[in-house]
Formats: C-alpha cells, structure tokens, sequence
C-alpha cells in the first residue's frame, strides 16, 4: 500500500472518528460536566446562603441573649425592691407591735402599782386603827368609822 493512501484513509477514519465523538459521545459528557458544574455552583450558593442565615441566627441569638439578660436583671432589681419593701413593712409591723406591746405593759404597770397603793392605803388605814386602839385601849368599830377611815386613805 501506498504511504498517501494508508494516510488518507487513517486521516479519514481519524475524521470519522472525531465526528462520531463530536455527535454521540461529547454531548452527554458536557451534559454531565454542566451538570455537575451547576450542581457545585448550587452548592457554593446554598453555602454561602446557609452562612448568612448562620450569621443572622447568631446575631438574632445574641439580641434575645442580651434582652433575657436584661429582663432577668430587670426581675433580679425588681425582686430585691419587693424584698427590701417586706422588710421595712416587717420592721414597721414590729415597731407597731413593740408599741403596742409597751403601751399594754405600761397600763398594766399602772393598774398594779394602783392595785399595790391601794393595798398600801388599806393596809396603813388598818394599822392606823391598830395604832390607835390600842392607844385609846378600846376598840375601834371599823364600820361606825367608815367615813373616817375613807377619808384617811384618801390623804395617804
């Protein structure tokens, strides 16, 4: 065979061949290639998406953080001022209830110290009528002298 022809012929087969290739192999392989392409491309999207969404989710966190910080110090400030209110209203209770408490004590003071002078007159007004019977050496009649005897208890 002749060198041109052998050439000729693998130059046609060779083209042939490329033409094949160009009709029926390289369309599904730049089909998949483009689809994977897009594929990856959908990906770095949803990447770069999920990245914003991450990044307000964390700035949304960090807000409700900072407003359950401020509420539970708001409620720790209100707790304190309802505990400091309970304890001036306790202390209030118990200087009203210790001026109760004097005051009762003090009326029964004074009940018993009129109760001890009235023993006392009782007591001074029968040694008096003592003191006196027996200087006079007869007996006093206590009810005879009754007027007597009210009006010295009177000037004791």
């Amino acid at each position: 065979m002749n060198l041109n022809a052998t050439m000729f012929a693998q130059a046609i087969v060779f083209g042939i061949f490329v033409w094949f290739t160009m009709k029926f192999v390289w369309p599904p392989l730049a089909k998949v290639l483009d689809e994977r392409a897009q594929k990856i491309a959908e990906g770095l999207a949803a990447s770069e998406k999920a990245k914003i969404e991450l990044t307000l989710a964390n700035k949304r966190v960090e807000e409700e953080l900072g407003k359950s910080r401020n509420e539970s110090a708001s409620r720790l400030a209100d707790a304190e001022r309802r505990a400091q209110q309970i304890i001036e209203e306790a202390k209030q209770r118990a200087t009203e209830e210790s001026a109760k408490i004097r005051a009762a004590a003090e009326a029964e003071a004074e009940q018993q110290v009129y109760k001890a002078r009235e023993q006392l007159r009782e007591q001074v007004a029968l040694l008096a009528v003592q003191g006196a019977e027996q200087i006079l050496r007869r007996e006093v009649n206590a009810s005879v002298h009754a007027d007597l005897l009210a009006r010295l208890k009177a000037e004791l």
